[in-house]
């Protein structure tokens, strides 16, 4: 596909659904969240220790799923905080734990992650971060990473989950032309460092480690899809929030066919066919912040 076209100049919102209050987007978030945390083991399956860890903070929270069932899994974590730039998403997040009973241990507040964090140094064990790539650019990583560290305790664990924007779209077509049509979006916006799906999931630990971040692991897992499975249900009802809520973002920055609509039942109807397979990827990178004289600073322009 065509060669980015100087995202640097792009001042406004950069999540990729411009109006956060829209519902789809919201529905389109608590399918997702289910999903995901569900087909990656839990919502800290590699955290094999938690016995240190009586904060946690969430960035980009969105409506609240991961972070109440964290609360809901681990009682003896104090404090648990979420942060997102929406105020919307921030209110029906505060209503999710309600409904949930959780709201005494969790706390939403309205916080732009892309500026210095409303937080004193050394605030949080824990600090969870998945699926930035949706409003997170390239250059926007290594100050982020900074403040990422200043509000985790010495010794405290940042962990960071991406995906490869469903690469293997196994046997549909039309989702692979889907794809293809977001990810161009997305590189072209300043979201992916190269054209390859996979360039943000083998960018995350070395991203980490040049931040000063010490003891980097990551834990690969793969999302398998196939007709007949709840999954399958799961991500169908996710495609169909995004054909949709995306279009915007999509015009913007890439071509979008004219035979998009076709395209969206094109794809409804292949995901439904009884040999439908496709395979999600997802990388967590996790590490530890150093003590304060160990702290190294970012190289990554």
């Amino acid at each position: 596909m065509t060669s980015p076209i100087n995202p640097h100049r792009e001042q406004t919102s950069t999540y990729m659904v411009q109006n956060r209050a829209n519902q789809e987007e919201m529905k389109r978030l608590q399918v997702q969240d289910q999903m995901l945390t569900s087909g990656m083991g839990g919502v800290l399956p590699e955290q094999t220790d938690l016995s240190g860890v009586q904060s946690l903070l969430d960035v980009a929270c969105g409506t609240g799923g991961w972070l109440i069932q964290v609360a809901q899994n681990y009682p003896t974590i104090s404090r648990l905080v979420g942060i997102d730039i929406s105020g919307k998403m921030i209110h029906n997040a505060q209503s999710n734990a309600e409904a949930s009973q959780v709201s005494e241990r969790v706390e939403f507040r309205v916080m732009d992650a892309l500026r210095r964090l409303d937080f004193p140094n050394a605030s949080f064990d824990l600090l969870n971060l998945r699926l930035g790539d949706s409003w997170l650019r390239t250059w926007d990583w290594p100050e982020m990473l900074q403040e990422f560290q200043r509000v985790v305790r010495p010794g405290g664990v940042i962990r960071i989950t991406e995906s490869d924007m469903l690469s293997d779209n196994g046997t549909s077509p039309a989702l692979a032309r889907f794809m293809a049509i977001f990810f161009d979006a997305l590189y072209q916006s300043g979201h992916y460092f190269t054209p390859d799906r996979s360039c943000l999931l083998n960018e995350l630990a070395p991203m980490l480690q040049r931040a000063g971040v010490q003891a980097v692991q990551t834990r690969v897992c793969a999302l398998q899809f196939r007709s007949g499975t709840d999954e399958v249900q799961h991500l169908i009802n996710n495609v169909q929030h995004s054909f949709q809520t995306f279009l915007p973002f999509l015009r913007k920055w890439t071509h979008v066919p004219e035979d998009y609509e076709a395209i969206y039942q094109q794809t409804l109807r292949e995901m439904q066919q009884p040999d439908f397979r496709a395979c999600w990827n997802f990388v967590t990178a996790w590490g530890i912040r150093p003590p304060e004289e160990e702290q190294l600073y970012p190289t990554l322009k």
